[in-house]
């Protein structure tokens, strides 16, 4: 595995220009799709694939659900049309209905983009955003951010109480 991915903080992965803090959409596929195209909006993935990546996550997604819980959902996928991993977050005050585990509302959203062959570094990804997100902390801190710049702060600060 590449030992420089395990090392890696939550604000290396986070495309923080893409970060939407107040989502429009109401439902999961429509979440997706707002994410996707914010990476595609700031450069981050090409534009032309915003849709074909939309969908691939959206087929995932279908597969089972990403909504694990507390409020929470990490939609991702690999896709051969990614050169480079990437993620963002979105937060919606009104909730989004993820069919989560817990069947709760989701609120806080990181989606993460991966190129198909980075299975391993896909998994390192999905594995420090989940470590991040089990902090009760963490999570409810998030969902009471309004602006991208205080969702960045806290990823920040997150990365600083990290003891990898």
């Amino acid at each position: 595995m590449d030992t420089t991915r395990l090392g890696m903080k939550l604000s290396d992965l986070i495309h923080t220009p893409s970060i939407v803090p107040e989502l429009q959409a109401t439902d999961r596929k429509g979440v997706i799709r707002e994410l996707v195209q914010s990476l595609a909006d700031h450069g981050e993935i090409a534009a032309e694939d915003a849709e074909t990546i939309a969908r691939a996550t959206i087929t995932r997604e279908n597969q089972g659900s990403t909504g694990f819980g507390k409020g929470v959902a990490v939609p991702h996928v690999k896709h051969e049309r990614l050169k480079k991993m990437t993620a963002t977050v979105g937060r919606s005050s009104h909730g989004v209905d993820f069919a989560a585990l817990d069947r709760a509302p989701v609120y806080t959203i990181f989606i993460l983009l991966s190129p198909a062959d980075a299975s391993e570094e896909h998994l390192a990804a999905m594995e420090k955003i989940f470590r991040y997100l089990q902090r009760d902390n963490f999570r409810r801190f998030l969902r009471q951010a309004e602006t991208a710049e205080a969702i960045v702060d806290l990823i920040k600060e997150a990365d600083e109480a990290q003891s990898d």
